[in-house]
């Protein structure tokens, strides 16, 4: 798993096995052969052809022409450095990504920071960015002027001119139709039903993938951390809002229409708290650190406006609660209540091999305490059930911008990398 951002060594020791999902056969059914032997390269860092029509059970003399091709097209290429199989003889030569082959950037737009990374093909990061946000709604022009600023930054950093990005990928909270692009909803915007995605790749000329930023998360442990090794595995993410990633069979599951795994907005109470999204009882209206904050405001009868500074308002609540405080302890307590509802009827519902609690809020051990777990499991029928687990993460602010750069890659897979260079 990741902790703390994502270090040197831990970037290193990934591409060192590559990276990307290690796709059972079942998941891979749907692709081309061509595709299916690119992922296996990227997902193998370095992998010889008889490997792979081992691995994928197709004959070996296909494996030669289609990797032909995409030694052709500048996406792979041969290296010495295979592994031997027998003790005789030379190495077999090996295949591997060519990192110049292609650039992607990763976005991830906040209430508070924005960030981004720049990678290559081989999943090298290239640079990176952060630009201060506010807590205002935008415009769609807003966001994309924060964007381009962004990715200003990454390709003066590398030196490389903006037109040679080949895509974008860009998380953002709220409900995010992932085909269209469209942004239903967001806490970001002013506006609902914002073409976001289409906005962004008419100006930049380039494709755009958009989704949820609970999604893009997902996507960096399943892409670049040990989510690589799991078929199945939830993410939950407590701080702004409260989000959820589900991989099932090692692939994001996003429902019929890329818009479903909506946790913070199912309903935990009938009529109650309002949420910013302008419903009551929702799960989020109990849990994210803006309703924790309206709690306090109405025990201590202060203004419910949100504060300023947010973080620092729940770190000083925390520390009254630590304290002793009664009132706030309450608040407190009962949101992590709250948090083994939800955890428990995940498990119901999708039976995890794990569940992974991420966000800013996840600091404060209410929400991660023995207590609140113990609640989960009693909620959840242990009894007559395999065992959850459930591990807590630390992630730096880069991750999620890291997370984006799958969405790029996807689509440059999907179209420029299966169909070839005609693409470009």
């Amino acid at each position: 798993m990741f902790e703390d951002g994502f270090h040197e060594e831990i970037e290193s020791a990934a591409l060192a096995t590559g990276y990307g999902p290690i796709l059972r056969t079942s998941a891979r059914e749907s692709f081309s052969l061509r595709q299916q032997i690119f992922e296996q390269v990227r997902a193998s860092g370095r992998v010889a052809r008889a490997t792979i029509a081992r691995s994928l059970d197709v004959s070996p003399g296909s494996v030669t022409a289609l990797t032909a091709e995409l030694i052709a097209d500048g996406f792979l290429r041969e290296v010495e450095g295979a592994a031997r199989e027998t003790s005789r003889g030379r190495p077999p030569v090996a295949l591997e990504v060519v990192p110049e082959a292609l650039r992607v950037v990763g976005v991830k737009l906040s209430d508070e920071t924005h960030t981004a990374v720049l990678t290559d093909l081989a999943g090298n990061l290239l640079a990176s960015a952060a630009l201060g946000s506010n807590t205002d709604k935008k415009t769609a022009e807003d966001l994309l002027k924060d964007t381009e600023n962004l990715v200003t930054q990454l390709c003066t950093a590398a030196e490389i001119p903006m037109d040679t990005i080949s895509a974008i990928g860009v998380g953002i909270a709220g409900i995010v139709d992932f085909e269209s692009g469209m942004v239903a909803w967001s806490p970001l915007l002013q506006n609902a039903d914002v073409p976001l995605g289409q906005i962004f790749a008419d100006h930049f000329e380039t494709p755009v993938r958009i989704d949820n930023d609970a999604n893009v998360l997902t996507l960096a442990e399943l892409w670049f951390g040990a989510g690589r090794a799991l078929s199945n595995f939830v993410v939950v993410t407590v701080e702004n809002g409260v989000g959820m990633g589900f991989v099932s069979d090692n692939q994001l599951f996003r429902g019929a229409h890329g818009m479903g795994l909506e946790l913070g907005h199912t309903k935990v109470q009938l009529d109650g708290a309002l949420c910013r999204c302008g419903q009551r009882g929702c799960l989020e209206a109990y849990l994210a650190d803006y309703a924790l904050a309206r709690e306090a405001s109405t025990v201590f009868g202060l203004s419910p406006e949100k504060p300023h500074n947010l973080p620092d308002a729940l770190k000083s609540l925390y520390e009254k609660a630590a304290s002793s405080d009664p009132h706030i302890r309450t608040i407190f307590k009962r949101a992590g209540r709250y948090l083994a509802v939800a955890l428990s009827n995940i498990i119901h519902l999708l039976d995890p091999e794990l569940i992974i609690l991420s966000g800013q809020l996840m600091r404060y051990d209410f929400l991660n305490a023995k207590e609140m777990q113990a609640e989960m499991r009693a909620l959840a029928l242990y009894h007559s059930r395999h065992e959850t687990r459930v591990e807590v993460q630390t992630w730096g602010d880069m991750v999620w911008a890291r997370g984006a750069t799958a969405l790029a890659l996807t689509e440059l897979t999907r179209t420029v990398i299966v169909e070839g260079r005609q693409k470009l």
